[in-house]
């Protein structure tokens, strides 16, 4: 290896492992992730996997907490652009139209999240957090249970849509958006 960037001194080395570990997940599933595919995935020797990570749980975790922080900071940078409760619901509707959330790889590497999370108490608890994350912008405009509905319809939305031959579109979200906003106001 050469160039700066993949050195000893890398200091975006084990960053460059997690997003590599995603990249694992989202291909071939958490249940068949492998040291030496995230090593060559990330272009790194399979030895710095085990000087960043004492064990592949502790790597899942930290990759499944890496996709959860960055999912949760665009998630939140709409909401605290918001100025208005009307302006916040729109973030929420752009959260689950936009993409933001519910990218397709995104998604699947939420399925891959919830299912590890069932067997794996560390990531259930990267989970929780991911949630708590959510529920927290949506609760600088809306109360706690319209904060809670709202996080359920991103989600919700978004894996239907997913699946879905024919997904609900912008103006029918925008609508249900409303809909739970107006009736908890």
């Amino acid at each position: 290896m050469t160039g700066s960037t993949r050195g000893p001194n890398d200091p975006r080395r084990r960053e460059r492992i997690l997003d590599a570990a995603l990249d694992v997940i989202a291909e071939h599933g958490a249940i068949k992730v492998t040291f030496r595919k995230i090593a060559e995935a990330a272009g790194v020797p399979l030895g710095s996997l085990t000087y960043y990570f004492d064990d592949m749980q502790h790597l899942l975790t930290d990759a499944f907490t890496r996709l959860a922080e960055t999912v949760s900071t665009r998630y939140g940078a709409l909401l605290e652009a918001a100025r208005t409760r009307q302006e916040a619901g729109e973030a929420v509707v752009e959260i689950i139209c936009g993409k933001v959330w519910g990218t397709d790889r995104n998604l699947l590497l939420s399925y891959e999240l919830y299912a590890f999370a069932t067997r794996n108490p560390e990531v259930r608890a990267v989970m929780r957090s991911w949630m708590q994350a959510s529920r927290d912008s949506l609760a600088r405009h809306f109360d706690p249970l319209t904060a809670r509905a709202l996080d359920a319809l991103v989600e919700g939305f978004s894996i239907h849509n997913s699946f879905d031959p024919r997904p609900t579109d912008r103006e029918a979200v925008a609508a249900v958006v409303r809909a739970v906003v107006d009736r908890h106001h």
